[in-house]
This record gives structure tokens, C-alpha cells and sequence, in this order.
């Protein structure tokens, strides 16, 4: 079994914050818990704070973009207004073994 389901995409969700990180800072604790949803619905296979810290890197599956930008539309730091995305689709033709 892949880790990948068929069907899936890759996306490279490049977070930016567009306010002080004091203000990033009042709604991290629900970004986490969003995050951490995430992995538990096995949505999403790293993500992290850039060096840096001027926003983070998710790396997310889906079986579209629009249903990507859905999910993301639901993270605290969207719904608060403190964040900037960019959501890349791609085609992992390479890949780890662990991920095949």
C-alpha cells in the first residue's frame, strides 16, 4: 500500500505571514490543532516553520487543488487573517522508496 493514495496529488502549501508574528502568535495553538488534524486524516506528510520564521511549509495530498484550498480555507491562521498562501500541485515522479 502507498503511502500516496491513488488518485492523490502532492501539494506544496508556502505559507507567509502578513502581520507581526505576535499576532500569528493568538491563534497557534488552533493552527496546531488544525494541523494535527491533518496528519490524523492523512492529509498531510511534513510541515514546519521556515528559517526564518517568517511562515511555514505544509506538504499536503489531495485529489485537487480545489479540494486542498477547501481544507486550508479551514485553518485558524486563514480564518484569522494573519497568513498569505500559495498552494503548488505537483507530480512526484520521484520519490523515497518509503513513499512508494
Amino acid at each position: 500500500m502507498s503511502v500516496i493514495p491513488e488518485g492523490s496529488a502532492l501539494f506544496v502549501i508556502d505559507i507567509e505571514y502578513t502581520v507581526p508574528f505576535e499576532e500569528v502568535q493568538k491563534v497557534l495553538e488552533p493552527h496546531m490543532a488544525f494541523v494535527k488534524q491533518g496528519y490524523a486524516e492523512g492529509r498531510f506528510l511534513a510541515s514546519g516553520p521556515k528559517t526564518p520564521r517568517t511562515g511555514g511549509v505544509v506538504i499536503a495530498m489531495g485529489t485537487s487543488l480545489e479540494e486542498v484550498e477547501a481544507l486550508m480555507a479551514q485553518d485558524p491562521f486563514v480564518e484569522a487573517g494573519v497568513i498569505a498562501l500559495k498552494i503548488t500541485e505537483f507530480a512526484a515522479s520521484n520519490r523515497h522508496p518509503v513513499l512508494a
